[in-house]
């Protein structure tokens, strides 16, 4: 951060953070990143969908980060909750796998069922 301009995009971004937080999201996206998610790489999986997101200018998901969900075999996992409550959750997603499931599940409302973890 070097001048003001740069302080004001930090501070909208903020903001922007926190409004999501607080209004009515239409769909929440929960990354596991505990150990076991961050190293079979659930941050990369975390940028990809926030870059997705991002791309397609998605204002109304919330995307949050959780620990361990206790399915470390399936990590990275990622968890989509629909605004009624229905949750689906994916295991073993790489980066294009997360971009497939903002493109497909969360933008166009398609499960993607090859990506689907049921826990038993």
């Amino acid at each position: 951060m070097k001048t003001l301009e740069d302080l004001q995009k930090i501070k909208d971004k903020a903001q922007e953070s926190v409004r999501l937080r607080q209004s009515e999201a239409r769909c929440t996206l929960k990354v596991a990143l505990g150990t076991c998610g961050i190293a079979a790489g659930a941050r990369l999986v975390m940028a990809a969908i926030l870059d997705e997101l991002g791309k397609r200018n998605v204002k109304d998901v919330l995307v949050t980060q959780c620990g361990c969900m206790g399915y470390c075999d399936q990590e990275p996992i990622v968890e989509v909750t629909d605004d009624k409550g229905n949750k689906v959750m994916y295991g073993k997603v790489d980066a294009n796998s997360a971009r497939k499931i903002v493109a497909e599940h969360v933008i166009n409302g398609n499960v993607v069922e090859n990506l689907v973890f049921v826990a038993h």
